[in-house]
């Protein structure tokens, strides 16, 4: 046969080859993504889902088992209502409005943290003037010149001040509770009680100009929201953060505040996904945490995808409330932490923001803790 036939016939064989090779390929990829099960998480636009966001952007296509689809919530109480519904498998959760999730309908388990501390006191100018934090934010600590203050302007107008809170049941409330406590001050969720303070729920974006309003009309005000709001009214200039959650419940590693949930039938039907997805939220808040100490190109990528998602964080905010020197929220040790979520739990009940304590051995669901997490090395934050 010459060699012009020859070649023709090669030619149309290479190109049949080609053609099996890619048809077979694209089969394979389809099966392996039918193969993956749907993980869809609800979270609320903060600091404390931020490991959600860089798992979700930066290996969601690693994952080999989990199809992983993350959806916005606007408030908390949308989120109970959808997660309850049964009609996700997962949700980032504050710890005591989990709790009380759990007692009304126990469909769900806790399987691991997503970040630890995290939430801050913000004050007006009204209520600085007499407690004149310090410039450095550092120094500023939870001592009793917050609560003199709000004690000065109970005994003068006769009227509560009132305190915003992400919900009621959030582990905010908790944190004030303690403070308040621990300076002689009491607190309620309901008006007209005779409290020094009332807590009041102030959806987290709604807590700047709620704090506005208040001091346009020159009444004292204050809030205490996960970061990074309260870093936005100090870097906006309307509001100075008078102290950080850290140090008024201090604990190993941080203490506890939003936690992962996973519905029963998640687990039970799509564990190796659910493990998949924690997994790699453990792996994006050592992302974070080397991110932050390092600053400059691999800062400037966290904050990119935050602002993704939320792009009312700006990031002036986002880098303040991961200044690696404060260290005021950290993403490490985010297996599940019982003595950690007992501590929140007492004080809640005690403060009567939650009913009743649960059975934490039932709640917990420790086989999608990360056996090797060790948290960041010194060498890799060094890097």
């Amino acid at each position: 046969m010459s060699a012009s036939v020859r070649s023709p016939h090669r030619f149309i064989t290479y190109l049949a080859f080609v053609i099996t090779l890619f048809f077979v390929l694209a089969v394979s990829a389809s099966a392996h993504a039918a193969d993956k099960k749907v993980i869809k998480a609800l979270y609320i636009p903060l600091a404390d889902h931020y490991a959600s966001i860089v798992a979700y952007e930066r290996y969601r296509e690693e994952m080999k088992y989990a199809d992983y689809q993350i959806e916005q919530m606007k408030n908390w109480d949308l989120l109970r209502a959808y997660f309850q519904s049964g009609e996700v498998d997962m949700a980032y959760v504050m710890s005591p409005l989990a709790m009380d999730m759990f007692s009304e309908k126990p469909h769900f388990r806790w399987i691991g943290l997503m970040h630890r501390d995290g939430n801050a006191l913000a004050i007006n100018d009204l209520l600085n003037e007499q407690v004149k934090l310090p410039a450095v934010r550092h120094e500023r600590k939870p001592d009793d010149k917050v609560a003199k203050a709000l004690k000065q302007v109970f005994e003068s107008t006769g009227r509560a001040t009132e305190i915003g809170m992400p919900h009621l049941l959030a582990t905010h409330t908790v944190v004030l509770y303690r403070y308040l406590k621990e300076h002689g001050l009491t607190m309620s969720l309901t008006p007209n009680s005779g409290t020094h303070v009332l807590a009041i729920a102030v959806a987290p974006p709604k807590s700047p100009s709620f704090i506005k309003s208040k001091s346009n009309r020159a009444q004292a005000a204050a809030f205490e929201q996960s970061l990074p709001w309260a870093d936005v009214v100090e870097t906006g200039g309307f509001g100075h953060v008078a102290w950080y959650s850290k140090d008024v419940i201090p604990w190993e590693h941080g203490h506890v505040e939003c936690i992962a949930l996973a519905t029963d039938a998640a687990i039970k039907y799509k564990r190796q996904a659910v493990h998949e997805v924690m997994d790699y939220i453990h792996k994006a808040g050592e992302d974070i945490e080397v991110a932050r100490a390092q600053g400059g190109e691999a800062l400037e990528e966290i904050v990119k995808l935050v602002r993704k998602h939320i792009p009312a964080h700006t990031r002036e905010a986002i880098i303040a409330s991961l200044d690696p020197d404060l260290r005021v929220i950290n993403y490490q040790n985010l297996n599940v932490d019982k003595p950690g979520l007992k501590l929140i739990m007492d004080l809640a009940v005690e403060g009567g923001i939650i009913k009743n304590v649960i059975d934490i051995d039932k709640f917990a669901d420790e086989g999608f803790s990360r056996n090797d997490l060790t948290g960041v090395s010194q060498a890799q934050l060094n890097r």
